[in-house]
């Protein structure tokens, strides 16, 4: 199955790096180029992407306000070149599924996009790992829509892994269960805490439940 992508930076040189990157995966197909966030939303809800790579500074819309418009339509990963940055904290409160740092190599950048793609996020890079952390220390506690009251025991095993930075084929291995059982408990966790992504649910668990 060919995973759409619509490219999202107002720098029109680091586009044409990107794309030349995705280009060469037979999997990927980027379907857009995006030169701002209100253009990035546009074109993502016409063309239904797969995934949307968000720049987190850009004109007319920044990425993460661009994130919250399509949180529900496509999944989004930001693309950014700070390590611990508040836009980036709230990118993640506004749904986005992951992000890397711009010096990713080529490599990780499709593998990245695959993953989202799939449903998995980002998670389990260090650099997730210290950003999750440095948000539960440092910003504010929000409550989720949901009671963690209503999981059922499964469920919290579930968001347990999940807030490890497993993957949903590790989760499946760890419980032993089907790898579509585990979407599926995934998606009702997400439901029931009023969350977005898994990586909203990571940092849930991390600020503790």
């Amino acid at each position: 199955m060919t995973i759409r992508v619509l490219v999202a930076d107002d720098h029109a040189a680091v586009r044409a790096g990107i794309v030349l990157i995705l280009g060469g995966a037979d999997d990927l197909e980027v379907v857009g180029e995006a030169a701002d966030g209100e253009q990035a939303v546009a074109m993502a809800r016409e063309s239904r992407p797969d995934v949307v790579l968000m720049d987190v500074r850009m004109p007319r819309l920044d990425g993460i306000s661009a994130t919250r418009e399509l949180a529900g339509v496509t999944d989004v990963l930001i693309l950014t070149t700070f390590d611990v940055d508040e836009y980036v904290f709230g990118a993640l409160r506004a749904g986005a599924a992951g992000f890397l740092l711009k010096n990713t190599d080529a490599e990780s950048l499709v593998e990245a996009v695959r993953l989202v793609a799939r449903g998995d996020g980002l998670i389990s890079p260090g650099v997730t790992r210290r950003l999750i952390a440095a948000f539960a220390e440092q910003a504010p506690r929000r409550e989720p829509a949901g009671d963690p009251g209503n999981l059922t025991p499964r469920e919290r095993e579930v968001l347990a892994c999940v807030g490890r930075g497993l993957s949903n084929a590790e989760i499946a291995r760890e419980l032993d269960m089907a790898e579509a059982t585990t979407k599926t408990h995934v998606s009702r966790v997400l439901n029931k805490l009023g969350l977005k992504s898994r990586v909203q649910a990571a940092i849930y668990y991390a600020e503790g439940i």
